[in-house]
């Protein structure tokens, strides 16, 4: 049987018809020295095998079935394996700047999804590998999760475990493919009428006994939807309001310990702090420029992975409300989050993801781009590596993640490392043209909510 994109993934492979909204994902990991490239080589070969994705390729379906993914027979790890020596200055500038041309470019759509580049000769001696993935392929958890793979807890990189045989080359016709997604319409059309067949007896009779409490639970629930898809019409900032394909990368780091007890003091958690820290520095960067501000529409991923899930895949769902940004204490900014951001992981339409992705997949693409080409931000909170590791005989420096900004002015995402917070800043130069303002003022809103810890 076809392995079928999931109905979010689905999404955001569709939504890529305007390439604004690209759903690239970049990382960076700086080495101290340049890594073994033969056992890194093996390492990638390892996972490839291990995960089907990422030796296949997407292919189109009929709606309203997703599309499919399929085996390439044509993979060549050499094509998604790069070396290169960095250009002057060779610093890390250089390499966000190969990381900013990553991120805006597309990827080889008769290829497998993802390419890595292997950049040596750094002005310090070190090395940085630069990573690039569809987020179809794996979420921010189930990057971290990859990464432990490839990662050794010692200088002296662990034998690897044999390599599992390559997928058989599909002999199917094309005709086997179309009955596959036959099959899969009529399976998603018998699966909605299996459910109402088992939910109307249920619902008719509390509709009788208990109709008011049965209406309240379906007005609550359609209003949860209604949450969750509705089109947002206008930034809710004044400024930030032009979208282009131009990006622009930079990165942050604050102490883990220290942004754990703001957000402690605060009576808030670690993503409550962050994410009033990226507030205050839009705050400020909107202060800087005269413009009065209230709240902004934000994008926040919600990981729905469980225990039983595999490795990798994509877990989450986008959810969409808006931030306090306006609030100047940085204590009373991080406790009103907390408040917004529980009430969206408690909404009730989290558990039917994917069927309102799938209902999303049917609709017409300017209305899937109204839904995100007015969100202000993006803000992405992922549990890093709490342990120093090791990458084919090279020392793990420092780690970044570069989220894409779907429709948004701007993606800062968190990945811890050891007890570093770093973050990945990936910048719309067509909503804020001036790049190094905004990361001032980016540091200083972090800086007023550290002051919390002090």
């Amino acid at each position: 049987m076809t392995d079928f994109m999931r109905n979010t993934d689905a999404f955001t492979w569709a939504m890529e018809s305007d390439p604004r909204l690209r759903s690239t994902v970049v990382s960076v990991v700086l080495l101290d020295k340049p890594p073994d490239w033969q056992k890194l080589r093996a390492r990638f070969d390892l996972l490839s095998r291990r995960l089907p994705t990422f030796r296949q390729r997407v292919a189109p379906s009929l709606p309203p079935a997703p599309p499919r993914w399929k085996d390439c027979h044509d993979f060549d790890l050499n094509f998604h394996m790069r070396r290169v020596a960095a250009a002057p200055p060779a610093t890390l500038d250089t390499v966000l700047e190969m990381a900013r041309l990553a991120q805006m470019e597309d990827f080889d759509r008769a290829r497998p999804l993802w390419k890595v580049t292997l950049i040596e000769g750094l002005a310090d001696g070190g090395a940085a590998l630069l990573c690039k993935f569809h987020h179809s392929l794996t979420d921010g958890v189930g990057g971290v999760q990859i990464a432990m793979t490839l990662f050794d807890l010692d200088e002296r990189p662990r034998p690897l475990d044999s390599l599992p045989e390559e997928a058989q080359r599909d002999t199917s016709s094309w005709l086997d493919g179309y009955g596959d997604i036959l099959r899969y319409d009529v399976g998603a059309i018998r699966g909605v009428l299996v459910y109402l067949a088992k939910s109307a007896p249920g619902l008719l009779r509390d509709g009788i006994l208990r109709p008011r409490e049965t209406a309240g639970s379906a007005l609550e629930m359609a209003t949860s939807i209604y949450r969750t898809v509705r089109p947002v019409n206008r930034t809710g900032s004044a400024m930030m309001k032009r979208r282009s394909l131009i990006r622009r990368l930079g990165v942050h780091e604050v102490p883990t310990s220290q942004l754990r007890e703001a957000a402690h003091r605060a009576g808030g958690a670690i993503n409550d702090a962050f994410v009033a820290g990226v507030a205050g520095g839009l705050r400020k960067y909107h202060e800087k420029h005269g413009v009065a501000l209230g709240d902004l529409h934000i994008s926040m991923p919600i990981s729905l992975r469980t225990n039983q899930d595999d490795m990798g895949g994509n877990r989450i769902t986008l959810m969409r409300f808006d931030i306090p940004v306006g609030i100047a204490d940085p204590a009373e900014r991080i406790v009103e989050i907390h408040n917004r951001a529980a009430r969206v992981r408690h909404e009730r339409s989290l558990p039917h993801t994917q069927a309102i992705a799938g209902a999303l997949n049917l609709m017409p693409r300017w209305y899937i781009g109204s839904i995100l080409r007015h969100v202000d931000f993006v803000a992405s909170d992922v549990p890093g590596v709490p342990v120093p590791v090791f990458l084919a005989g090279a020392r793990v420096r420092a780690q970044y993640a570069f989220g894409p900004t779907v429709g948004a002015a701007v993606n800062i995402t968190l990945l811890s490392y050891v007890d570093i917070c770093s973050f990945g800043i990936n910048v719309d130069t067509g909503a804020i043209p001036d790049y190094d303002v905004f990361h001032d003022c980016l540091v200083e809103g972090f800086n007023e909510v550290l002051a919390l810890a002090r």
